[in-house]
């Protein structure tokens, strides 16, 4: 991978490309940490988002294949499970997950995904608040891309039980079961969106992105020992965590997450 001096801040013919694609993609943060990463890192690269709808994945996803100086991308929604059928390799926590949010090019021109958002996660968690999962309870809201991940990332650093909740109940049930298969200190089952008996509270649905959105969780149940966390990114705090900043709960928002992860994926990227 090219270097260039830090100080550069033009893009030039032998820039590498980066991007995010989802739909929407105004909320995304990923360009204002990535970039300061490749600039501290030397590297002639730029990360930039990009709209792609559901319906036009494929199509666009062939485009980018097709680009010589195009290197990697990260995914958010609605492409994250999707693209697991998309690429030519899944690594393990993506096999595990059901999906995948980055994705590099190989020197063989191969493509190879995994999942990163779990792990960016705990990472936060550990980071920002000093928050450790290990023998802790969880409740996860949302048993998609990201809840899948967060889920297995909660089991993995030692989460000791979990109860995870979906509007549909068939994809909580697979995601617990993968849970408990796989990470047998954690007893991990369905149930409602309920922070009671919890320690650690996440939400990991869209709701929270537009104005009108309703809670994903009764805001009621929390308590002051309890953390929250948000993984959307706008608006900045959400309702979710402004609710529980008011009952003095210890609160993590979808930025320290993305931080998390960003080191993560640059070092599957190449350029940490």
């Amino acid at each position: 991978m090219n270097k260039v001096d830090p100080a550069q801040s033009v893009i030039i013919g032998s820039t590498r490309l980066y991007a995010i694609i989802g739909d929407p993609i105004a909320q995304v943060g990923s360009p204002r940490v990535f970039n300061p990463i490749m600039a501290r890192s030397g590297v002639d690269a730029v990360l930039v988002p990009m709209r792609v709808a559901a319906k036009d994945l494929a199509t666009a996803w062939a485009g980018l294949k097709a680009i010589g100086n195009f290197d990697g991308v990260i995914f958010t929604i609605p492409h994250k499970i999707p693209m697991t059928k998309l690429v030519d390799t899944v690594l393990t926590t993506g096999k595990l997950v059901g999906a995948v949010n980055a994705a590099r090019r190989e020197k063989d021109g191969r493509w190879t995904a995994d999942m990163f958002d779990g792990r960016g996660c705990v990472r936060g968690l550990r980071d920002t608040l000093g928050f450790d999962p290990d023998g802790k309870s969880a409740l996860v809201v949302g048993a998609g891309g990201a809840g899948s991940a967060v889920a297995c990332a909660l089991a993995e650093a030692g989460a000791r039980r979990m109860t995870i909740a979906d509007t549909v109940g068939a994809r909580a049930g697979r995601l617990a079961r993968v849970v408990t298969g796989t990470y047998t200190a954690t007893a991990a089952q369905t149930g409602a969106a309920d922070p009671k008996g919890h320690d650690l509270i996440v939400n990991c649905t869209p709701l929270g992105m537009k104005p009108d959105d309703l809670l994903p969780l009764d805001a009621g149940a929390l308590k002051k020992s309890m953390t929250v966390v948000d993984i959307v990114l706008l608006p900045e705090p959400s309702k979710l965590l402004a609710a529980a900043t008011a009952k003095g709960c210890q609160v993590m928002n979808g930025l320290a997450m993305l931080k998390g992860q960003a080191m993560e994926v640059s070092r599957f990227f190449g350029f940490a």
